[in-house]
């Protein structure tokens, strides 16, 4: 790929922090745990085959994961006791499997920690979680949940985590007793940093706990510390609405939105995950206590600074967070080391004489904190504000921005719910379509100067014309409108894809190209050995000829070869917006020859217009960045143009850029 400014810095930042190599396990420890991974697999294909609970079924199953897991990449291993300890853990794997083999599961009354797994409906592996509870828990009414982002390990495989949890060192900050549930999320060891695959094994996490035991939805806090603090910014203030309350600590920032020498596309997709401190007014209906020590040694940001500035380590972000919301009108007051917005629930606390870490003293005013917003619950809010830089995060409670005008560009709503709900003064920026929900008593809705007389319904649907804003549903279906438009989940970019349930397809065919399809066959092998060893999973994955209609109503599919040695590249490739055949390969007015050429790109799937087809692309960052990038930049925007290298794992970029807001390619591509 073209060399990208700061790159090679963060690069360094992210070598210094790689675990260093260990030891590997001898001959007769890779036997005992090959045994050992294979007694407890074949115990849970005969537990599905008869039908056993499969939320009790990956409990098992996670422990033949995290076996497997170690097996496939023995270099994660480190330590001699990284080795003693899994084998420990498989062995607690088949004790569960011939437990539930005989219709037993003894862990479930285990106090106050247990281990489990859920079935990630992402990728389909098994994934491990952990769950502590209070003395009080019964399940007979419905419990508050805390949950918890682990910060940065460099040894915390899938073995360790299912080691650690149950043992006496507890495997986060202590909190007070509010008789909560805490939940401990494993996030994909440390998911590049808590995006991805990571993010949304938060959300799956919660929901396999709301499975099993009474969760209260309304009491559910999310916190996190360094790593995980940096994970709770992105999460909370992307998803605002989910949280009775946020207690984020600490937390690196990426400096690269700020930074110049970044094409157009990818300082598009920075406004996503990297400028987090841009979305701080997302607080407005969100308690949120951000701390950390005053003496914070840790890197305050990526890539770091130069060499010798001044920094407050990761203290950094809340300040940041803090000067925003000064920006936006909403200054903070009172003790610098206690300050409050005086205009909606969110507090900036930092821990005298402390490095990364809190003080005993902060850390009770944040137990207090929790307590008072985890009685209270999420409460539907009557004025809403709301900001987004892409459809893929667009809802806070009762509004959703649908479409913008100009994805990655500020889109912002000011929405008040008056008269009992009977009136609503809504002000937008660079917003074409808006939803307002619980508008059952709703009569009239200014919206940008724009009266609308509307009916009572559970949801009015509002389009942004030439001439001002219009009612386009209330209740009933969609007022038709032709043509393709960005919206939640079909927006881009070619990442994008990769944050809903995917499907991997193999070519088959003869290619019309041999270096294109050995390129593309590289490049989905590489992206299966990363993803597995990064993001803890093999995708799944099928030859082009074994696909059904049914994956494509189910999935983002993701094609790789041509359109020659992959059938379903053929199938749609005449609906792109390019032109492919075995001499060229045309976008716009340009022309590349596609003996070496080949087109990447993400588009609403001709097949399946609710999901995604992906055509020769995996996930766009650079390898280093699985792991220590935290901050995972895109480096495609939405399409591009690829240039195969005989040999080489990935290809270079010939070009690449963004589609509009309706899905066409732009005037001018460079």
């Amino acid at each position: 790929m073209k060399p990208l400014v700061c790159v090679f810095a963060l690069a360094l930042t992210a070598a210094a922090q790689q675990p260093q190599p260990g030891i590997r396990p001898t001959a007769e420890e890779t036997r005992r745990m090959q045994a050992k991974v294979d007694e407890i697999e074949a115990a849970v294909r005969t537990l599905q085959s008869r039908g056993t609970d499969p939320d009790l079924v990956a409990d098992v199953a996670v422990y033949a994961k995290a076996g497997r897991m170690l097996l496939e990449f023995p270099e994660d291993f480190f330590t001699q006791d990284g080795i003693n300890h899994a084998l420990t853990v498989l062995d607690t794997g088949i004790e569960r499997a011939r437990d539930l083999e005989n219709g037993k599961s003894p862990w479930m009354a285990q106090r106050p920690r247990r281990t489990h797994g859920f079935y990630s409906e992402l990728d389909g592996s098994v994934q491990p979680y952990g769950v502590e509870l209070p003395d009080s828990y019964d399940g007979s009414r419905p419990t508050r949940l805390y949950v918890w982002l682990h910060g940065r390990s460099a040894h915390l495989t899938e073995a360790d985590f299912l080691y650690n949890l149950p043992r006496q060192r507890p495997p986060r900050p202590p909190v007070a007793d509010n008789g909560q549930i805490q939940l401990d999320v494993y996030g994909r060891w440390n998911g590049a940093g808590w995006h991805f695959a990571a993010e949304d094994d938060v959300f799956e996490a919660i929901r396999a706990v709301e499975k099993r035991y009474n969760i209260d939805t309304r009491r559910i806090i999310l916190r996190g510390f360094s790593m995980g603090g940096e994970g709770a910014w992105h999460i909370a203030l992307q998803y605002p609405d989910r949280w009775a309350a946020a207690e984020i600590g600490a937390g690196t920032w990426s400096r690269r939105a700020q930074m110049p020498g970044y094409p157009p596309y990818q300082q598009a997709a920075m406004r996503i995950w990297e400028n987090y401190i841009d979305w701080a007014l997302n607080i407005f209906n969100l308690p949120l206590a951000g701390h950390d020590g005053e003496r914070d040694p840790q890197v305050c940001c990526l890539p770091p600074p130069p060499r010798g500035t001044p920094t407050r380590g990761q203290l950094e972000s809340s300040i940041h967070i803090r000067e925003q919301l000064a920006k936006e009108g909403f200054p903070s007051e009172g003790d610098p080391y206690d300050l409050r917005v005086k205009a909606f629930p969110a507090t900036f606390l930092i821990s005298r004489n402390t490095g990364h870490g809190t003080s005993p003293e902060v850390r009770q005013k944040l137990d207090a904190f929790l307590k008072k917003y985890g009685d209270r619950g999420r409460i539907s809010p009557d004025h809403i504000r709301f900001v987004t830089y892409t459809t893929r995060y667009d809802r806070d409670y009762w509004v959703s921005l649908d479409e913008l005008q100009h994805q990655y560009e500020r889109a912002e709503v000011d929405v008040r719910r008056l008269d009992a709900g009977k009136r609503y003064e809504v002000k937008t920026q660079n917003l074409t379509r808006l939803t307002l929900r619980e508008t059952g008593g709703a009569s009239e809705i200014q919206i940008d100067g724009r009266r609308l007389r509307v009916k009572p319904a559970p949801e009015i649907v509002l389009d942004k014309l030439a001439t001002g804003w219009r009612v386009a549903r209330v209740g009933g279906a969609l007022s038709a409108r032709p043509g393709l438009h960005k919206a939640h989940g079909l927006q881009g970019p070619i990442d994008d894809a990769f944050l809903d349930p995917f499907l991997l397809v193999r070519p088959t065919g003869a290619p019309w190209n041999p270096a294109v399809n050995d390129q593309a066959l590289r490049t989905l092998a590489h992206f299966d050995s990363l993803y597995a060893h990064y993001f803890r999973a093999h995708p799944r994955i099928k030859d082009d000829k074994d696909v059904t209609a049914a994956d494509f109503a189910r999935y983002n599919v993701v094609l790789f070869g041509d359109p020659g040695s992959n059938r379903w590249i053929a199938k749609v490739s005449r609906k792109l917006p390019l032109r492919w055949t075995r001499q060229t390969v045309s976008l716009g007015g340009l022309q590349f020859p596609a003996a070496r050429n080949y087109p990447a790109l993400i588009y609403p799937d001709p097949l399946s217009p609710s999901h995604y087809v992906v055509i020769d692309s995996a996930m766009t960052f650079p390898d280093i960045e699985y792991y220590v990038g935290d901050y995972p930049l895109p480096r495609l925007g939405d399409f591009a143009v690829l240039t195969a290298h005989p040999g080489a794992e990935m290809p270079d970029v010939a070009l690449a850029g963004l589609f509009d807001e309706s899905w066409q390619l732009p005037k001018e591509i460079h």
